[in-house]
């Protein structure tokens, strides 16, 4: 159970590392990466963050390379939370899959 200012500040990294994604991936025509759900620790050092990638073909290859420039990812985002965070979180990433999950079930319901 998250406290309500890991509530908020895991909305405030939700948002701004969403707006870094789509910014990034401004110049790579046909990919999609959205922040599904971020979960930070009681702590607030760790910020894990689930990513949903379209093409899904391409989800590894693309989170490898985001996991290859985390520190200018983390960098970024440290630019954009200076005034609200005292310390910016360690940065996490994982393939959030629930959208396949669904598709998948929806086809075996419809068979």
């Amino acid at each position: 159970m998250q406290e309500t200012r890991q509530n908020k500040i895991a909305r405030l990294l939700q948002k701004e590392l969403s707006v870094i994604f789509q910014e990034q991936t401004r110049s790579m025509h046909g990919v999609m990466v959205s922040v599904t759900r971020v979960r930070v620790s009681p702590d607030l050092s760790i910020c894990t963050a689930y990513l949903s990638i379209f093409p899904s073909e391409r989800g590894e290859e693309l989170l490898q390379n985001i996991t290859k420039n985390e520190k200018q990812v983390r960098y970024e985002l440290g630019t954009r939370v200076r005034h609200q965070l005292r310390i910016i979180p360690e940065l996490r990433f994982f393939i959030d899959d629930s959208l396949d999950y669904i598709e998948r079930i929806d086809e075996l319901l419809k068979k």
